[in-house]
């Protein structure tokens, strides 16, 4: 267990270099696929999975539109990939083992994504609290909210309030027990 912690540890590593040499989109694609997450490019309707099949073409062509993070090994360290995405308008955070508190601090403070995310779904990722889902109270262009199965979650009426007041047209949809 200590062994692929250290080593998805290793995934998110960040390189600065390759975001210069390839862009931002390009970069954090081969991050989320790496880690196990699938993008969806602007213009698409099909996930990309296979880092192997990465499209290739002008640098900038592929815009990342989605990210589905689910079962992947995503965490905060890695978070440095999202600051150049500008055309991200849906993230799916499901079974993320690593995504905490910390983590949707950084995402709700990613101007580009304070811009373009409109859909944001987090589900069962046990170390979120209701510390996080109030920080993301700062993306404020955000429409639909999916809470599911967050036991970490405990005042989901306060927590729930606060967040339709920041984001008044927020769509908040919880299924917490």
């Amino acid at each position: 267990r200590h062994f692929w912690g250290w080593l998805n540890a290793v995934f998110n590593k960040v390189d600065y270099q390759r975001i210069e040499a390839v862009g931002p989109d390009r970069a954090a694609s081969e991050w989320l696929l790496r880690c196990g997450a699938l993008v969806r490019y602007q213009g698409s309707q099909k996930w990309q999975q296979d880092y192997n099949a990465l499209p290739t073409g002008p640098l900038g062509k592929y815009k990342i539109e989605a990210i589905d993070a689910t079962d992947s090994c995503i965490m905060y360290k890695g978070f440095d990939y999202l600051d150049g995405l500008e055309h991200v308008t849906e993230i799916k955070l499901q079974k993320c083992i690593y995504i905490q508190d910390q983590c949707l601090q950084r995402l709700s403070e990613t101007k580009n994504l304070q811009q373009s995310l409109l859909q944001l779904k987090i589900i069962s990722c046990g170390n979120v609290t209701d510390k996080g889902i109030i920080a993301l109270h700062k993306l404020r262009n955000l429409e639909y909210l999916y809470l599911s199965d967050l036991p970490g979650i405990r005042e989901k009426e306060t927590t729930a309030q606060v967040l339709q007041q920041a984001l008044p047209n927020l769509q908040l949809e919880l299924d917490l027990e």
